[in-house]
């Protein structure tokens, strides 16, 4: 049955423009941002080894999964978890997985467009030199008097939610397609632009030795709970993107070889971030482990202080920019396509319904900084509650149950069926993994957030 459904979106002209998508879903803020920060915080080389070790036994097994479940679906997640259920004979509530997705992908694009527009006020920022000499209390200041102004957080939210549904609306090939096959490359030569001067400082070797030499004595238990959370996040996995993707693969093409390089691409950028930041960082005297903060507050100190600062400042935050719209259009897409497929509406239609929606729920993001700052609900503002409930209960919930209905629900010669291809040996791994190891994996870190 492989390949008898087709798409009404299109497909991927070639294996290659998955990729580039695919990777362009998982590289995002999560790899340049976040990585190297809790790779900070968890002793640096022990963490990366865990981590690695992660995305091998968790990542590629589910994004096998949930690509081969969008390919042989055809359909948003939404319909393809309500035909896949029917095939299987099934409860058919197997289709509240692809609402889990959809809407985890909407929440979280919706606070998503307001951190990456952050980045790109800060691309301005470091045009105008404003972080030229400054201190630890200066970059403190400028990022607090930044997300104190709603009308600011309003107008780059504003113009990253127009940027996202401008290339969405022109198709898969059309703007997914043509986007990704500019800005996966473009991030690329950035991020070795940013290497290439992190290896001309002192502190090379130090970054290095920290990022790539264990220390399993700084390595706790929560540490290797959150290398296994990284590395099932990073990959995009649980939000509908990598199925709806994955719904547009071109059927002769290998998933396994697929989601290895895609997984392997994802790894590299988060490496190579922190190969461009750690030296960076210690070159300057700075905190390796500072947390979030590290990127939008302790950075830019960096950027102040080196020859050329406001040129690698500009050039680092266009990375985030760029890796933001690549993660944003994939983050979009599932309801895009739902909209399309139930209601009837025009592709431009859609995007721009999906795109007016989010961006009126990013208002809330918006507003946790500075307006709203002082209402909360059980402690937390309205950023921390959407952060908490998809990161922590949607995604590895999602992640969860499509690791069951892959290995438990849907029939076995169905998932040989689209996994043809692989060989034998691949097939038993892939199984394998996704019933016993996978699934303990992710309800373990489940399990571990939630209590």
């Amino acid at each position: 049955m492989a390949g008898t459904r087709t798409s009404i979106h299109g497909e991927w002209s070639s294996r290659f423009a998955f990729i580039l998508a695919a990777t362009g879903s998982a590289v995002g803020l999560g790899n340049i941002w976040k990585f190297p920060y809790i790779a900070g915080q968890n002793g640096g080389g022990a963490f990366v080894l865990v981590y690695l070790i992660c995305v091998a036994l968790i990542g590629i097994p589910i994004m096998m999964a949930e690509t081969m479940l969008g390919r042989r679906g055809r359909q948003s997640p939404i319909n393809t978890m309500q035909s896949l259920a029917e095939e299987a004979k099934a409860n058919p509530n197997w289709h509240f997985l692809g609402w889990l997705g959809v809407v985890a992908g909407f929440l979280i694009l919706s606070y998503y467009s307001v951190i990456a527009g952050w980045a790109g006020a800060y691309v301005v920022k470091s045009v105008s030199g404003d972080f030229s000499g400054a201190s630890a209390e200066v970059t403190s200041s400028l990022f607090g008097e930044f997300v104190a102004s709603p009308l600011q957080l309003l107008f780059w939210h504003t113009l990253f939610m127009v940027s996202t549904m401008v290339v969405v609306a022109r198709g898969v090939q059309g703007g997914l397609e043509k986007s990704v096959r500019f800005l996966m490359p473009a991030l690329f030569v950035l991020l070795l632009i940013m290497v290439g001067y992190a290896m001309s400082t002192d502190a090379y070797g130090q970054g290095i030795a920290f990022l790539f030499a264990p220390d399993f004595s700084r390595l706790s238990t929560s540490g290797i709970l959150t290398a296994m959370g990284q590395a099932f996040f990073t990959l995009s996995l649980g939000m509908g993107a990598i199925m709806v993707y994955g719904s547009y693969l071109p059927s002769h093409v290998s998933i396994a070889r697929t989601s290895v390089i895609i997984a392997g691409a994802d790894t590299l950028v988060a490496l190579l971030a922190g190969i461009a930041i750690f030296p960076i960082v210690f070159a300057n005297g700075l905190e390796p482990g500072s947390g979030p903060g590290l990127i939008f507050q302790t950075l830019p100190i960096a950027f102040g202080k080196m020859p050329g600062g406001a040129f690698f400042g500009m050039l680092f935050f266009i990375l985030l920019v760029f890796a933001a719209l690549s993660s944003s259009i994939s983050l979009i897409e599932p309801a895009v396509a739902w909209l399309v497929e139930n209601k009837g509406m025009s592709r431009r239609r859609a995007c721009f319904w999906s795109g007016f929606v989010t961006w009126l729920l990013g208002l809330g993001t918006v507003f946790s900084f500075n307006l709203w700052a002082d209402f909360t609900l059980f402690g937390n503002t309205f950023f921390d509650v959407l952060d908490y409930l998809t990161a922590n209960i949607m995604l590895p919930l999602g992640g969860l149950l499509l690791a069951v209905f892959a290995g438990w629900i849907m029939k076995q010669r169905a998932s040989k069926d689209e996994l043809s291809d692989e060989g034998v040996l691949v097939y038993k791994v892939w199984r394998f993994l996704i019933r016993y190891v996978s699934p303990v994996a992710v309800a373990i870190i489940f399990l571990d957030v939630i209590m």
